[in-house]
Order: structure tokens, then sequence, then C-alpha cells
């Protein structure tokens, strides 16, 4: 058997081994200063060690770390809160609107100031008069924008022409929320269009926009669409 004198360099790659080996010479190493500052540690007393810069560095970064998720979890939570009083305050707005064409104008309007966003509209299909200052979809355009089983469409592929005019140019991102109006239910979509690519994207929720789109049903439906 060998012993801890006879140690050869294949022994001490054993770590259960080398182990046994320091566990035996652990007076020695305590009254070695430059082992212990070579490990990070600082003898305090006879039968104390204190971590050394090496290990407060690990316990350093650790708590940064912490801080850091803290930080970015209180700072989504306040993105969130936010957003959430904006949308709110955006739907009082659009509950104040008087005919179709200031619920359209609000809609925009508030969306850019509260949201920072190029334009909102609210569109409706071809089969029967649509309200001053909506967009005018043909038939079936619904289907063709969200899909015919689509309630809504979030990310680059919903910016398009017929939705934001001239603002096409300066959209990189849209959502698009399916609507139905009035007792027969006729299709529509209300838009959302950002100047950012990553504005609105296929992974994001789009609970706070389609929100705000029943707010814009259940308000349109006050008023009858007059020929």
């Amino acid at each position: 058997m060998t012993t801890d004198s006879e140690l050869t360099s294949h022994d001490l790659d054993d770590w259960q081994a080398l182990r046994r080996h320091l566990v035996k010479h652990a007076d020695q190493i305590a009254r070695d200063p430059a082992l212990l500052d070579a490990l990070g540690l600082q003898p305090r007393s006879r039968h104390l060690i204190d971590f050394g810069p090496a290990a407060l560095s690990r316990l350093e970064a650790r708590a940064l770390k912490d801080f850091d998720v803290r930080r970015q979890l209180e700072m989504t939570a306040k993105a969130n809160f936010d957003a959430q009083n904006q949308t709110h305050g955006l739907a009082l707005s659009l509950m104040e609107a008087r005919n179709h064409a200031d619920l359209a104008r609000r809609l925009n309007e508030e969306s850019r100031n509260r949201f920072g966003l190029i334009a909102a509209t609210i569109a409706l299909e071809d089969i029967a008069p649509v309200p001053l200052g909506w967009k005018t979809l043909d038939y079936g355009g619904v289907d063709y924008i969200v899909g015919e089983t689509g309630l809504s469409l979030l990310g680059p592929d919903a910016v398009c022409r017929v939705l934001f005019d001239d603002d096409t140019k300066r959209i990189k991102s849209a959502a698009v929320l399916r609507i139905a109006l009035w007792r027969e239910g006729r299709p529509g979509l209300v838009a959302f269009g950002s100047s950012d690519f990553d504005g609105f994207s296929p992974d994001m929720g789009a609970e706070l926009v389609a929100f705000v789109s029943r707010v814009v049903e259940r308000v349109a439906e006050r008023w009858p669409v007059l020929a």
C-alpha cells in the first residue's frame, strides 16, 4: 500500500488520495501563507479560515447577478404596469367618442401619443357602407389578412398597405386584430403599426391590443352606418 510519504504523481491525480494528503497536513497548510494566498484563503485564527479575494469575488459576482435579475423583473413589472395604465387611458378616451369618425381619430391619436406608434386604424369589409375615416377592405379581406380562423396577426407579416396607406413605408411591424360589428357580425380589423421591427412579434401576447379592439367593437355599435 502507498503511504502519504510515498505519494506518486499518479496518486495525486486521484482526488480522494489528494484530499487525504491535504487533511493529514492541514496544520502545515494553515502555516503556509503563500499557499493560502494562492488558494484565495487567509488564516484568521487557529481554527478559522477566512475567505480571501477569490472567494469574495465569486460571492460578489453572484450578488450582482441576483441584483441584475431582480432589477430586470422590477423593470418588466413597471413596464407592464405602465402599459396597462396607458391602455386603460386609451379605452376611456375611445368611450368618449361622438361618432365613427371620432372613434377612428381618437384611436390613431391616442396610440401615437401614448405608445409611440406610427398609426392605428379601423377597417371594414365593403359589403355595406363604411364609416368615414375607416379603411375599406374587399369582401374576404379580413380572412385574407389574418387567416380564415385567425383572430390576430402580429409581426412584420401584419404590415399591409391597405391598412396603413402611405404610413406603411415607416411601419416595420404591426398587430392586426379581427373584430365583428353590429348584430350581423360584419367582419373588420383593428390595426396598430410600429416603427420598430420588434414592436410587435408573433410570440408576443396580444391581450392589451385585443382589449382595445373589443372596446372599439362596443363603442362602434352605438351608431348605425348610414349609406
